[in-house]
């Protein structure tokens, strides 16, 4: 027998063996299935009311995403409802009046009170609330509110032999409650308890409350339906599988074509650039250093340090007289020299500071050789104008005369 047999045969009886050896380990192996969460799809974290979506479609309903109001649903023999859902921060007046007009048509709109009325300024800021006369308050502020009305009332006093009524207690105070008509129980929705909705102009056909606020009005508005409501976590992906709060989106939206806007802001220029050319704003960034790196470059050659030790001092003051020149004017090296003569005036004449004007220059007149009358026209203060060379320099060299006589 060769060789090669032999290793063969080793081999498999090697195998054989291992495989006889893994019979008990293979019994005691089990199989089972194990789910992993990958946590949310892709689809469902860039649209937070897929959920709700997916529910209204499965109720038969025809669903429809928008992110511009630039053309609205077409009103015809399909009831259509248009839920604004998404911030309306950047919302044009000009379009407020296109969706109010697409309402008075005969269409269905439901959106959100995104702002707080304002008492000083009259008015909340949001321009769709403000236009249908409805507000927007904290419920904590009503509270107080209450609160300050209580205690301003004077109340009656009550015999004891009369026991005080108490009003039952109101289950789940924090939920709002829709009743609807032949129902005897309401629908319980998770409203946020926060905001409250005010109708002072009674406007309102129907309402949702808790137990301290509004949260839902419903109005006729011309041939269509608005619904306003003070958030729409309860239709996010989180919340709308809790209480009432699916039923109460079929309920607003049934028996009509569905259109969700979930953007109503517009992005400016730098954003649509950003967004869909970002290689070019990155080249265009890289040309404008490159254009601010040439400007700021140097031209020519660079002048020369001095040394130092080869500067005298007549370089000095001279520097000094350009640099006070240049920062205070001819008239304040004027009035240096006009103060010099009069410090040197009194040093030679003891009691020169009390004489007269007059007097004192009949002194530096005779002090100095010159006439009063010159005396006077350099020392008498001169006009806030700009002088010319020329006479500063005649000025300088009258006074400095003046100084050394004196």
């Amino acid at each position: 027998m060769s060789r090669r047999w032999i290793i063969g045969l080793v081999v498999m009886l090697m195998l054989v063996s291992v495989a006889i050896a893994s019979v008990p380990l293979f019994k005691r192996l089990e199989r089972y299935q194990e789910t992993v969460d990958q946590g949310p799809s892709p689809e469902a974290r860039a649209n937070p009311y897929l959920a709700a979506q997916t529910f209204l479609r499965k109720q038969g309903m025809d669903v429809k995403n928008a992110q511009t109001l630039t053309t609205l649903p077409e009103l015809g023999k399909q009831p259509q409802t248009l839920m604004l859902l998404d911030s309306r921060e950047n919302m044009t007046p000009s379009e407020v009046n296109r969706v109010l007009a697409w309402a008075r048509s005969g269409g269905r709109l439901l959106f959100v009170a995104e702002q707080i009325w304002d008492e000083d300024r009259g008015n909340s800021g949001d321009l769709l609330l403000d236009a249908l006369q409805l507000r927007q308050f904290l419920s904590r502020d009503l509270q107080e509110q209450d609160r300050e009305r209580q205690r301003a009332q004077i109340k009656p006093v009550i015999p004891l032999s009369v026991p005080e009524l108490q009003a039952p207690e109101m289950p789940w105070p924090e939920l709002t409650r829709l009743y609807v008509q032949n129902e005897n129980d309401p629908a319980y929705m998770s409203f946020d308890p926060a905001f409250h909705l005010d109708d002072p102009e009674d406007h309102a056909r129907s309402w949702a409350n808790s137990a301290d606020a509004t949260h839902l009005l419903q109005m006729v508005y011309g041939k269509g339906l608005i619904t306003v409501v003070t958030d729409t976590e309860l239709w996010k992906t989180d919340a709308i599988g809790g209480y009432d709060n699916a039923w109460l989106l079929w309920y607003l939206s049934q028996d009509s074509t569905v259109t969700m806007l979930l953007r109503t802001d517009h992005d400016n220029l730098f954003g649509l650039l950003g967004k869909y050319f970002p290689q070019a704003l990155f080249v265009l960034a890289l040309c404008l250093v490159a254009i601010v790196w040439r400007a700021g470059t140097r031209h020519g050659p660079m002048l020369p340090t001095h040394d130092r030790g080869r500067r005298q001092l007549s370089e000095h003051l001279r520097a000094s007289a350009d640099f006070i020149l240049r920062r205070e004017g001819h008239h304040a090296a004027l009035r240096a020299l006009q103060q010099d003569i009069f410090t040197r005036a009194r040093q030679r004449h003891p009691g020169f500071e009390t004489l007269a004007v007059t007097e004192q220059w009949q002194t530096l007149a005779r002090m100095t050789g010159q006439s009063t009358s010159s005396v006077g026209k350099a020392l008498r203060p001169r006009p806030e104008q700009r002088l010319s060379s020329s006479e500063f320099t005649r000025q300088v060299a009258y006074l400095q005369t003046l100084r050394n006589a004196a």
